[in-house]
């Protein structure tokens, strides 16, 4: 028995913190996130960024903590 969420196509779109969703095909892209280059059924699509995604946090965060000593500067701290 076929969902509608199995008969959608999606693609896997990211932004530019390198966080990962996914958006239906026939849809333009939210503002701010482009695609990864991964169409397929919503699972596919999930199983794809599952894979991937092996960091979580934001893009930003990663080079705060690579730059200093692994805590993130606060308003205030140089």
């Amino acid at each position: 028995m076929d969902s509608i969420g199995e008969q959608t196509l999606y693609r896997v779109v990211v932004n530019g913190e390198e966080q990962y969703s996914i958006w239906p095909m026939d849809r333009e892209n939210a503002l701010g996130w482009s695609d990864e280059g991964k169409t397929g059924t919503k699972q596919e699509c999930l199983d794809y960024i599952e894979s991937v995604w092996v960091d979580m946090r934001p893009l930003s965060l990663r080079k705060v903590m690579e730059a200093g000593d692994g805590t993130p500067m606060t308003e205030g701290k140089s």
